[in-house]
């Protein structure tokens, strides 16, 4: 017998329930996933203007728009750049072990419905 296998009905279906929880857990981790890298996208792609930008540069400071000289809108980009990779690395970490989860709870799920599958 696997470890943490349901042995009734009750921890069977609270098992299902996590295990559908888990799944939620990791399609709001995608979703958060592909945000950071549009985010990511939006900093490379105003990096390459500013690059190519000869005049004045603004910046969006709350509900204002204020101009910034060329150093500090790349400094602000660079942190900003900076502060996305690393959550991207975290939600990956997160994602990975969200998988790890599932794969085992699917494993054990599994080995309970072969167990009570010649009791029906």
């Amino acid at each position: 017998m696997a470890a943490n296998v349901p042995k009734n009905t009750d921890d069977l279906e609270k098992q299902l329930q996590d295990f559908q929880n888990l799944q939620r857990q990791l399609q709001l981790l995608s979703m958060q996933k592909q945000q950071v890298a549009v985010q990511l996208d939006e900093v490379k792609m105003a990096e390459e203007e500013m690059a190519k930008s000869k005049g004045a540069l603004f910046r969006a400071v709350g509900s204002l728009i204020m101009e910034s000289s060329k150093e500090d809108v790349k400094a602000f980009l660079k942190e900003r750049k900076e502060t996305l990779d690393m959550r991207a690395g975290i939600t990956a970490k997160q994602e990975d072990k969200l998988r790890k989860q599932l794969t085992e709870m699917r494993t054990q799920l599994e080995a309970a419905a072969k167990m009570a599958a010649p009791q029906q």
